[in-house]
């Protein structure tokens, strides 16, 4: 496929208008569409963007990044730091004791208070090495907790550590506890929990709005929780619905069928919202928000092939990633040589880099024993195909057409792609977690503004069944250098040696190359111009995380 044609295509998907009329008044109602739905509504049970987002309307972290980007308290009352005696260190300098002081007044839709019980069950059942929680921050983190009063719990962490507060969502004991003991296992329990059998449970959801209908697949509706202490929610329904295909979810935004699509990787794709705001300049708002979240490759390391180092260099440099995100998304969304992001604090120049360059890959490919065939395809001395499976997520238009794109360039180098895709609901939920692909796998990941790579780079988090598919290192990258340095990124409060830890974990992935990077996605949304309030973050912690401040006006 030409790339020129390949872009006009796409662009023509989003010239056509039809008929609208603004709303008169406000609105009571807002409906989101979204193009992928999560394997589970667990908060703590597979690291997908989409379940984040859905569950996310109704349930709190204790904290999150805000859209300053700065650490911020939603369900503490106080962020815990060391300047403010919250936070000190323990056990001869080995360890930190973390206070956190829950606000008094917060509650689970069923009128439950949000205690320090709820504390203590989500760290016991997050704890377990079985769990099968692939969360953000670590309940692991705790080797024990001292339960002061309702509100007021101290955690007892292993080690000194940088995240010591960032907290993600706590579960509601009385609703799970009785079902995580019943279950006896981490894999009965991920079957019975209340979130997964029962979403519309009000005690599950703790935050401005609690699910009140829920169609798998099709659609989920959210009302105000009437035991919200906070700020009062600007609607009385909000609905996220479904549409997995991003051409069928742009024609439902045209028809009015939903008012907005959310950025985060899981509405439309930004070739789509560019060409919408060229023919549609005044009917919406669109926003561009670079992020980290970081669209990429997994390589299958058990695939002879994808095992030579010179055959994934190969493959780096056989592909034209300045012009496709030149062309594709007009420069919004730049070039990744790792994970992190230039935006990111500890971002650090000075990694190896692999500039479009079809001769070199073709070097490399000799050097592997790869030469090319009668057909243009390349051949080892066994007479086998150099020839991979690719796949990523099936409607993803944008996905697809740059799946295409790169197929053409590495056919060019005598590579060849062929396309097999899936919906994204069972590519993240068995194919990706479950290594169960042959070749490479196309998709993003989702970062907070300090995470460290444990969760996608540690060998500690390589999802087995013997940990019952928990972490997502779903690459199964084992290196134990990179070990060392996400442990010192970790656990060093001195930032220059923090510093160069991130440094040369940077410059570690790129001359290993477990994945090929693509680019930083730079996250489109398009909002009704009624819509106030609504503040996208650019990365892991959601706007959804702040929706009682949204209204219409």
């Amino acid at each position: 496929m030409k790339l020129r044609a390949a872009i006009a295509t796409a662009a023509a998907l989003g010239a056509a208008a039809l008929p609208f009329a603004a709303p008169a008044q406000a609105k009571d109602d807002l409906v989101i569409g979204v193009a992928q739905f999560p394997s589970s509504l667990h908060p703590s049970i597979d690291a997908e963007v989409v379940k984040n987002y859905v569950v996310g309307l109704g349930l709190r972290k204790i904290t999150a990044f805000d859209a300053d980007w700065k650490d911020s308290c939603l369900l503490c009352a106080e962020l815990p730091t060391v300047a403010n005696g919250l936070a000190k260190i323990e056990q001869g300098g080995e360890g930190m004791a973390v206070t956190l002081r829950l606000k008094p007044d917060l509650k689970w839709g069923d009128g439950t208070p949000v205690t320090t019980r709820d504390v203590m069950f989500t760290w016991k059942a997050g704890s377990d090495p079985a769990s099968g929680w692939s969360n953000v921050n670590s309940w692991k983190r705790a080797r024990s907790i001292d339960v002061v009063d309702d509100h007021t719990a101290v955690l007892h962490l292993d080690k000194v550590r940088v995240d010591y507060n960032q907290w993600d969502e706590l579960l509601p004991a009385h609703v799970e506890a009785a079902v995580h003991d019943a279950a006896g296992n981490t894999a009965e329990y991920i079957k019975q929990t209340t979130f997964n059998r029962a979403p519309t449970t009000p005690g599950l959801w703790n935050g401005p709005y609690r699910i009140t209908q829920y169609q798998s697949g099709n659609q989920v509706v959210y009302e105000p929780n009437p035991a919200w202490s906070g700020t009062k929610p600007g609607f009385k329904r909000i609905v996220l619905r479904v549409i997995d295909n991003t051409a069928a979810l742009q024609a439902n935004l045209l028809s009015g069928d939903v008012d907005m699509v959310a950025g985060e990787g899981i509405g439309l794709t930004i070739d789509q919202v560019l060409a919408l705001q060229k023919s549609q300049p005044d009917r919406f708002t669109y926003i561009f928000r670079p992020s980290l979240n970081y669209e990429h490759i997994d390589l299958q390391k058990d695939n002879p092939i994808l095992a030579d180092l010179r055959v994934r260099r190969a493959l780096l440099h056989a592909i034209d990633r300045q012009t496709v995100v030149k062309r594709l998304f007009e420069g919004k969304q730049p070039v990744a040589d790792t994970w992190v992001n230039p935006l990111n604090p500890n971002y650090a120049p000075g990694a190896a880099t692999y500039a479009y360059d079809p001769a070199r890959a073709k070097a490399l490919l000799a050097e592997a024993g790869w030469k090319p065939g009668p057909d243009g395809i390349c051949r080892n001395a066994k007479g086998d195909r150099l020839s991979l499976e690719f796949t990523t997520t099936a409607g993803n238009k944008l996905r697809e057409l740059t799946q295409q794109v790169l197929q053409s360039q590495w056919k060019a180098s005598c590579v060849e792609v062929v396309i097999k895709n899936e919906p994204a609901r069972t590519m993240f939920g068995e194919t990706v977690k479950k290594r169960t692909y042959t070749g490479m796998v196309m998709y993003a990941w989702s970062s907070g503004v300090t995470e460290s790579p444990l969760r996608t780079l540690a060998s500690s988090q390589i999802p087995t069944s013997a940990n019952n598919w928990s972490g997502a290192n779903y690459i199964a990258f084992d290196n134990a250098r990179m070990d060392e340095l996400i442990a010192t990124a970790e656990t060093q409060l001195d930032p220059a040696k923090q510093k160069a830890a991130w440094a040369e974990m940077q410059r570690i992935y790129a001359e290993q190359l477990p994945v090929l990077p693509l680019f930083f996605r730079s996250e489109a949304h398009v909002v009704p111009k009624w819509l106030t309030g609504y503040a996208p973050t650019g990365h892991g912690d959601y706007a959804v995380l702040w929706a009682e401040n949204w209204r219409s006006k």
